[in-house]
């Protein structure tokens, strides 16, 4: 059984096929509707049903807590309908014309950016080029059916390469793979650009919050800006357990010399006495700077942990709701 869904306040229409989720729908029909995850796990999809009945699917409590679903909030990537629905939720206009496509591509160069990361530059075929927007992502497409998703880190001027950030994590298949037996030439498939976690239009300066190769997108997103020479605020606030970890802090430091409407502020979590600078979790860096953040956006990439303390801390200094936007780093071991 098929049902019909409304989206306001467009009044855009489209069908949901049985056991497909709302987003899916949705993403099929060429609606740009915000997602990040698409797992349950980043929020960034969460939407109102204003008439209908859903079933919630599978998501992390913590991302929609019941009080969510007694206002009549659900996840998107998860949610599928069990009647015909109108939702309220905003539209990504900038994302809408941009194909995702289904491309080869070769592993072109590994470099280790740190112990545990490392730097991936993929080169597409050469009647190819991934249009995408700075801040999204694509999806490797592995042999078993399963997917595996990462930040492009490069700025769509610079699209000879895709460059990624992966970082190793125990246990991990893909990244147990990236690290010990992937090789230059390798041949894989990606899907892609996908994801709303880009900069949108606006004269609010822009606090950039990042954990681990959190970096990835916000490098996109800042390389972009300087491209375009925007003269907007920006200040990036990196997190990490240590200098070490912080694996590109020097092109930080570069952009902050090279360009006066950016600020770096590195924050250490586990600093050993040498450090003088910022110490602590990273989003209480960002509160303790700015103690009014009604007239800002705010930009967070990295730990599912991180975003979520970040949204409910800047919601408390008056961030609007809307002017909040994150990709949460969900770690799949399989």
């Amino acid at each position: 059984m098929s049902y019909q869904v409304t989206i306001q306040p467009s009044g855009h229409k489209f069908t949901v096929e049985a056991g497909q989720t709302v987003l899916s729908a949705a993403l099929d029909a060429g609606f740009a509707l915000p997602y990040g995850c698409r797992n349950g796990a980043c929020g960034a999809c969460k939407g109102k049903i204003l008439e209908g009945q859903v079933d919630y699917g599978n998501y992390q409590p913590g991302t929609l807590p019941d009080e969510d679903r007694h206002r009549g909030l659900a996840l998107f990537c998860s949610a599928t309908p069990k009647s015909d629905l109108t939702i309220e939720v905003k539209e990504v206009g900038a994302a809408k014309d941009i194909p995702i496509k289904t491309l080869p591509c070769r592993i072109e160069r590994l470099e280790k950016l740190a112990d545990d990361v490392m730097q991936i530059f993929l080169k597409l075929p050469a009647n190819e080029r991934l249009q995408f927007l700075p801040g999204q992502y694509i999806d490797f497409l592995l042999k078993d059916g399963k997917r595996r998703s990462f930040s492009l880190a490069n700025a769509p001027e610079e699209d000879a390469l895709l460059e990624l950030h992966v970082r190793h994590v125990a246990g991990g298949a893909f990244t147990d793979h990236v690290f010990n037996t992937m090789k230059v030439k390798d041949i894989m498939r990606i899907n892609g650009p996908l994801g709303s976690f880009f900069l949108r239009e606006s004269d609010k300066p822009a606090i950039f919050l990042a954990t681990g190769t959190g970096f990835a997108p916000i490098k996109s997103i800042l390389s972009h800006a300087f491209h375009h020479q925007s003269d907007r605020q920006l200040v990036l606030y990196w997190g990490a357990r240590n200098l070490q970890d912080m694996y590109m802090a020097q092109l930080a430091s570069e952009w902050q010399q090279a360009h006066g409407n950016f600020s770096f502020i590195p924050v250490l979590s586990q600093a050993g006495n040498e450090w003088t600078g910022r110490t602590g979790y990273v989003q209480d860096a960002v509160l303790a700077d700015f103690a009014d953040l009604s007239g800002y956006q705010v930009y967070a990439c990295g730990s599912p942990n991180m975003v979520d303390a970040a949204v409910k801390a800047c919601s408390q200094h008056g961030l609007p709701e809307d002017e909040f936007f994150s990709d949460a780093f969900a770690f799949q071991s399989a």
